[in-house]
């Protein structure tokens, strides 16, 4: 009588690797389509006013916001067209005044004959409020008019954005000869799906230190200094990785009452109950024997 010889198969097998395979490159197809989708979106340029020959063009983009200072700072290149300008554009022909709206603070002036260079203009945002991180959202008015030698000049203004932790949302329009754009402003889809990611892992981390302080107490294992020192440092580690948040937020905004002041509260508590168990399941120490020298 033969005897078959049984082989056990490894878990999963080729099966379980394809599975992984697919896994690992869906989410790579899925990183580079959001990477392609914000991509795009630091490449789209707003537009507003006409097309005249005789024009002052405005070259303007976001070069970073600051939410907690509720402004957010252009870079603007004017450069004149046509009869406005000589030197192919490096110069007006007479003074050049741009006129602005209240959100912009002040009025740019370019003396004639004289070389333009790049100014850099603050923007004050209204609406929203830093606190409501990654979820805050604010708005701007801004509207560009030209004036010179004493008269008004038709204007063609563009507004990109390069400040990659923030997104744009724009509505343009001409209004007499000038260049009004209405701006939204929010949080970059990067800085939304990190923060998200930054309060599940949050999470994830409360739970496991919970877990695992349960199986403790309930063991009556007494004092597990590996697993204490884990908690520990879960709980500074916590506070660390807060501070990592893309653009700063302050303490007390939406991602710590959502997450960290949990995290953190939860994890101190599940320590200090786990050491206050572990003590009374450890007992007295023995009694010293007094004949012992």
């Amino acid at each position: 009588m033969s005897l078959k010889r049984r082989h056990t198969r490894a878990p999963g097998g080729p099966l379980s690797g394809a599975l992984v395979l697919l896994a690992v490159a869906a989410a790579a197809l899925c990183g580079l389509w959001l990477q392609f989708g914000e991509r795009q979106d630091l490449d789209t340029r707003f537009t507003a006013g006409g097309q005249a020959p005789d024009r002052i063009d405005i070259d303007a983009s976001v070069q970073r916001v600051d939410a907690t200072g509720r402004e957010l700072v252009l870079r603007v290149l004017v450069t004149p067209r046509g009869a406005l300008a000589e030197a192919g554009g490096i110069s007006p022909t007479e003074d050049l005044t741009l006129q602005t709206s209240s959100a912009v603070r002040g009025d740019l002036s370019f003396p004639a004959h004289g070389r333009i260079a790049t100014v850099e203009v603050p923007v004050a945002l209204t609406g929203g409020a830093v606190t409501d991180y990654p979820f805050d959202a604010y708005e701007t008015e801004m509207e560009f008019g030209a004036v010179q030698g004493g008269r008004t000049v038709p204007v063609r203004m563009t507004l990109s954005n390069r400040d990659a932790l923030f997104s744009l949302a724009v509505d343009t329009a001409e209004v007499n000869g000038a260049a009004v754009f209405s701006a939204e402003v929010a949080r970059s889809r990067s800085v939304l799906v990190f923060a998200v990611f930054m309060m599940l892992a949050m999470w994830a981390l409360t739970v496991a230190v919970l877990m695992g302080g349960r199986h403790l107490v309930r063991r009556r294992m007494g004092l597990t200094w590996p697993a204490l020192g884990w908690m520990a440092a879960t709980l500074f580690a916590l506070a660390a990785f807060r501070n990592t948040a893309p653009g700063a937020p302050p303490i007390g905004s939406l991602l710590d009452y959502l997450a960290f002041f949990w995290a953190e509260t939860l994890i101190a508590f599940c320590v200090t109950v786990v050491v206050v168990r572990a003590v009374r399941a450890e007992g007295p120490p023995p009694p010293r024997d007094a004949s012992a020298p």
